[in-house]
This record gives structure tokens, C-alpha cells and sequence, in this order.
């Protein structure tokens, strides 16, 4: 890739770290600073390869979590083909740099782009390489004797979305943060007992004005479509991702990688 497209793709080379502390009034007293590293909408393609991913990965990494969150858009098909196997094939390499990481459980689920290519070899691809794919189901962190709950759901443009079936072994009372790669999914999800919703899907924008925002944003994304947003008693992040799709270009948008505390309220 040439120094003109270097400097079209990234804004600015390598993504950039949001701290975030997120307070929840039911967080298990062992799992205060429990930290998270999310990183979404990595559409390794075209225009996002293993070096500029391990760039993202050095980052999180640096921040020691105790669990990585993976919220979906993993490949993008290569340019001048449609949406196929063949960009389905780019979780490959994407899921080798995280297979790279030991001593951490990274949980992923997939999005709309995943689905569009080929999800079963999306997801194929994580799950040979220890990453666990959350399809409409849940898994629990336990400390002294207290939970803290994961749950993931199935992309919901595409119409696999079933959150009473992710919810389903979760006790009401439990606290727990849902992987969900539209972030308007919010609207629904703050019907269920959920604390903290993680999403990407809306890229920013990509592109940001100073005093208009946002200039294109895809469905599902135009109510929470970047940072931390309230929803009732959800609260939901959503992140701006690491890559890019058509046209390649970031503007006051830079690629993130979330960085997140979770934190007891005691207000």
C-alpha cells in the first residue's frame, strides 16, 4: 500500500486508546477495576493487514485486561469482489494476531459484514484459534464466589439476534455486560436486566464535522453511534473500531481501541 493510501486509510497510523470508566451500581464487589480491551469492526481486507492489527493488539495488551471483547465486522471482502468466501477467509489472518495472546479470554461475536461474507467461516476461524464465539449465550466470570456475566448476540441486521435465549442461564439479580454489535440495539436490550452493553458497527462516522458530527452512519446506529450513552439503567459504549470500509478515509474519526473500567457505583 503506497503513502498515499497510508494516509487515507488511518487518521492517524495506529489506533489510539479511550480510557473509559464505566460505573454500575450492581457490580460484584470482586470485580471492581475489572478491565476490558474492545476492539470492533476490524474488516481485515483491503485495507487493514496483520501489522497494522498488531499495532491495536500491542495496545490493548499494554493495558493488562482481564478480558478482551471482540464486537464483530471482523473481515471485509477484497476490492473488486463481492461479499463471499473468499472475504470470509480474511478471519484467518485476523484471528492468527489474536491467537498470539495467551493468559486472557477473548470473547468475540460477529457482525453484519461477517455475516454478509460467510459466517460459518468467520466464526469457524475464531473458534480454532481459542477465541470464543458468543452466538445467543452467555459465560461467567467467577471471584470469591461472586459473577460477573458475558453475554453475545448473533448480529442482529442480519436476523440472528436472540437476547431472552443469551440471557436465558443468567440469574436477574447477576450483573452483566452484553457484546452486541449494533449499538441502537440498546433500545431493546434496556428491556432486560443488563448493565453494560459494547458495540461498534457505526465506525463513527468515519468522517466527523465540527459542528455537524457524523456525516454517513450505517442502520442501527444513528441514536448511540459513538462513546458512552445511557439508555434507562443500560449503559452503552459504543466504540469507532479499528478499520474502515469504502471509501477508506477517517476525518476527526481516529481508529480506537476501547480501554475500560468497570467501577462499583455508590452513588
Amino acid at each position: 500500500m503506497g503513502l498515499t493510501a497510508e494516509a487515507l486509510v488511518l487518521e492517524p497510523g495506529s489506533p489510539v486508546g479511550e480510557r473509559i470508566d464505566v460505573r454500575l451500581k450492581r457490580l460484584p464487589e470482586a470485580f471492581q477495576g475489572f478491565r476490558i480491551a474492545q476492539l470492533s469492526d476490524i474488516h481485515f481486507g483491503p485495507y487493514m493487514d496483520q501489522q497494522r492489527l498488531e499495532r491495536a493488539m500491542r495496545l490493548a495488551q499494554a493495558f493488562q485486561p482481564d478480558m478482551v471483547a471482540l464486537t464483530g465486522d471482523f473481515v471485509s471482502h477484497p476490492l473488486g469482489q463481492r461479499n463471499g468466501d473468499a472475504g470470509a477467509r480474511n478471519a484467518e489472518p485476523c484471528a492468527d494476531v489474536f491467537a498470539r495472546w495467551k493468559g486472557v479470554p477473548i470473547f468475540a461475536i460477529l457482525g453484519n459484514h461477517d455475516h454478509w461474507n460467510n459466517a460459518r467461516i468467520v466464526a469457524a476461524a475464531l473458534a480454532e484459534r481459542g477465541i470464543q464465539v458468543l452466538k445467543n449465550r452467555a459465560q461467567p466470570f467467577e471471584r470469591d464466589g461472586q459473577k460477573l456475566w458475558v453475554a453475545g448476540i448473533d448480529d442482529v441486521l442480519d436476523g440472528q439476534v436472540d437476547l431472552p435465549g443469551a440471557l436465558k442461564k443468567i440469574p436477574s439479580t447477576d450483573a452483566t455486560v452484553l457484546l452486541a454489535h449494533e449499538p441502537d440495539f440498546a433500545d431493546s436490550a434496556a428491556r432486560f436486566p443488563i448493565d453494560l452493553q459494547l458495540s461498534g458497527h457505526s465506525h463513527g462516522g468515519q468522517v466527523q464535522l465540527p459542528g455537524v458530527g457524523p456525516i454517513i452512519l450505517p442502520p442501527l446506529a444513528h441514536k448511540y453511534p459513538i462513546g458512552l450513552n445511557r439508555v434507562g439503567n443500560l449503559q452503552v459504549y459504543t466504540s469507532r473500531g479499528v478499520g474502515v470500509i469504502n471509501p477508506p478515509v477517517r476525518l476527526n474519526c481516529p481508529p480506537e481501541v476501547s480501554l475500560i473500567t468497570l467501577l462499583k457505583d455508590t452513588r
